[in-house]
């Protein structure tokens, strides 16, 4: 079995945040494959399905933590607890803002650097899961992260933001096969970097 977890907010306030990027790519994992409706669990929002691999199908679980970001741990440990799951069968999407806009990389253990969200987790199941992490760029000074984790995506960036989503769906056999390095492949094949328009942060607005 496999537990995906997407990073956010919860309510439509935050909806189309950077920010909440991570409920985003979950949201289209779900539609790509089919799964069932939400229904809350695990202090979140949980759906189930499989994701077809060439060896068959995968049972998945996706969970949107309802805690908000800097507490999704406590979702996270649950559900792992509740499946008695090991760490590695869990893949956490979520922005980064040390990765350029449209990048995107897979990474397993290592340090929350920065990210409160990835601490919760990491303080409540150890560090050693799967991070697939989007990048959103950096506004340039640390005094505006806060800022700009939590505004939303400008129009401009839908010209890469929506090809990704798609891209992190259709490769999602992949993942759910384990092969992280294949996946990360695939979704920038699918989706290249080259889309993003880094001076739609530079310029601010729609």
């Amino acid at each position: 079995m496999l537990l995906i977890v997407g990073l956010g907010n919860p309510g439509p306030s935050y909806a189309k945040n950077r920010h909440n990027v991570g409920f985003l790519a979950v949201d289209e994992i779900a539609r790509r494959w089919g799964f069932s409706p939400e229904r809350r669990r695990f202090q979140g929002l949980a759906c189930e399905g499989s994701i077809e691999t060439p060896t068959g199908p995968v049972r998945t679980l996706i969970l949107k933590p309802q805690t908000f970001y800097n507490e999704s741990g406590r979702a996270v440990g649950e559900a792992l607890k509740f499946f008695k799951m090991d760490p590695a069968d869990l893949v956490v999407f979520y922005d980064e803002i040390d990765l350029a806009p449209g990048r995107f990389r897979m990474k397993a253990g290592g340090g929350a650097a920065g990210n409160n969200g990835v601490r919760s987790i990491t303080s409540q199941v150890g560090p050693h899961f799967r991070r697939a992490r989007i990048g959103t760029g950096h506004p340039g000074h640390k005094d505006l992260v806060h800022g700009h984790v939590l505004s939303d995506f400008h129009k401009a960036e839908m010209t890469w933001l929506e090809p990704l989503l798609v891209a992190l769906a259709d490769a999602a056999p992949l993942l759910a096969q384990g092969d992280d390095e294949k996946y990360q492949a695939e979704v920038m094949r699918l989706a290249p970097a080259e889309k993003a328009d880094p001076r739609a942060l530079a310029r601010g607005k729609d």
